[in-house]
């Protein structure tokens, strides 16, 4: 079993056919789930799964969470696309990854993270937070 950070490549394909919009406003619904180290989650991953997803708790539900669309932009050839923090309150939990995936596409998945060793909430909040979205650190970035 294990996470490993990529972008999905079934992702890629469904890009180049035009099945995700990222648009901020009337765009798809993106969602994240938090796993457990058992999770086999890689680029070979194609949609949201159950199997080894942490437990609910508070404010964590199956599924995860509803990710806001902060906006798309471009900067010297490389286009990006940026979410809010998304936090979970009242949770007790351990995750070691997360998945990100579309719930407009059948829950198709878009990018395995790896959080590169558990990470606990113990009554508390637990928070994704998404790096800059600059050309060399957004979450999601295509470049030529």
């Amino acid at each position: 079993m294990a996470i490993q950070q990529a972008i999905a490549n079934s992702f890629k394909k469904e890009l180049l056919e035009g099945d995700h919009n990222f648009k901020q406003s009337g765009g798809d619904v993106f969602k994240l789930a938090l796993y457990t180290a058992g999770a086999t989650l890689t680029s070979a991953t194609t949609s949201y799964t159950t199997s080894q997803e942490v437990s609910a708790s508070g404010q964590y539900t199956a599924g995860g969470g509803a990710l806001v669309n902060a906006g798309t932009s471009i900067t010297a050839g490389v286009a990006r696309v940026d979410f809010d923090n998304l936090s979970f309150t009242g949770v007790t939990l351990t995750a070691r990854g997360a998945l990100i995936y579309n719930t407009s596409l059948t829950n198709a998945a878009v990018a395995v993270l790896d959080f590169g060793s558990d990470k606990t909430a113990t009554s508390g909040t637990f928070t994704i937070q998404f790096p800059a979205p600059t050309s060399t650190a957004a979450i999601l970035r295509i470049s030529g």
